[in-house]
């Protein structure tokens, strides 16, 4: 199997990161919504996604738009840092 270039790499990483968090931010508002009050988990999002609000349109397109870019984020640093730490280790390609 070919490896991927970084750049290609980290936009199929940084999609999949970033699909996950958009869909954990969903359940997670779902689930909110299907408990009784006091057991939102937005308390446990706020401090990382700027400008989200609990239920409103506007709170949480930016609690999407931030989870699109902390997924781009990690994949550019895992990226690389996976493939400096294969070399030194001396992996064989996946």
């Amino acid at each position: 199997m070919t490896q991927l270039s970084i750049p290609r790499a980290i936009l199929v990483w940084g999609t999949a990161l970033s699909l996950f968090l958009m869909i954990s931010l969903i359940a997670c508002i779902l689930y909110g919504l299907a408990l009784p009050s006091g057991f939102e988990m937005h308390r446990a999002w706020s401090p990382w996604l700027p400008g989200f609000e609990w239920l409103t349109l506007g709170g949480v397109l930016a609690g999407l738009f931030w989870s699109l870019i902390y997924g781009f984020w990690a994949a550019a640093l895992l990226v690389p840092l996976h493939r400096l730490t294969r070399r030194w280790f001396g992996a064989a390609n996946d």
